[in-house]
């Protein structure tokens, strides 16, 4: 089942996920539904704040980065085959030399920035099935790992723009919060929610 996907300006956007266990209500459910939700929206990554629930769980598949002609072959193998679901993750280290690249979010439809991020990460996580697994990631996987990690922990990729940056696009958060802006997908905005 689609679910709408939670708009910037939602209080659960904000919140630090909680841990959740194997007895989860409903998580192959909730899984299945949050992989259909993303692949809907032409997403690469979802956390589960993103559509209303303040837990430690986020999915990402990468393989639409691996059509990029400015990959190598390597990194396009990485991210061909990145499809995975990480739950209760910890990212243990972040290391390298801070690089920009272009960011977007479901929640935060039409808004891209440039985003600065270490390029390599160590997380350990549960699957879908509780194995636990530590691993490194580089580049654009670290990157998409990254970004749905900061949503588990409350933060959106907007936190990390410049003051000038977020004066410049305020206006734009503003619409969105308030549901002015067209999509594609189902979505829930903070202010109409409010109206009713």
């Amino acid at each position: 089942m689609i679910l709408p996907i939670i708009a910037y300006g939602d209080p659960v956007l904000r919140k630090k996920g909680k841990e959740i266990s194997r007895d989860y209500p409903k998580l192959d459910e909730l899984i299945a539904n949050m992989w259909e939700t993303m692949y809907n929206a032409f997403g690469v990554g979802l956390a589960a704040p993103q559509v209303g629930l303040p837990v430690r769980l986020f999915m990402i598949d990468t393989s639409p980065f691996a059509e990029d002609e400015d990959l190598s072959e390597e990194e396009k193998k990485e991210l061909e085959g990145l499809k995975k679901v990480f739950i209760n993750p910890v990212i243990t280290k972040e290391e390298g030399d801070e690089w920009a690249f272009n960011e977007g979010c479901l929640s935060i439809p039409d808004v891209r920035e440039d985003v600065f991020r270490k390029p390599e990460i160590t997380i350990e996580y549960f699957d879908e099935n509780f194995n636990k697994y530590t691993e490194n990631y580089k580049g654009l996987a670290a990157r998409v790992i990254q970004h749905e990690y900061d949503h588990i922990e409350g933060i959106l990729f907007t936190d990390k723009l410049s003051s000038l940056k977020k004066r410049i696009i305020k206006g734009k958060l503003a619409n969105i919060s308030k549901g002015k802006i067209t999509v594609d997908y189902r979505m829930r905005f903070p202010e109409l929610k409010k109206a009713r």
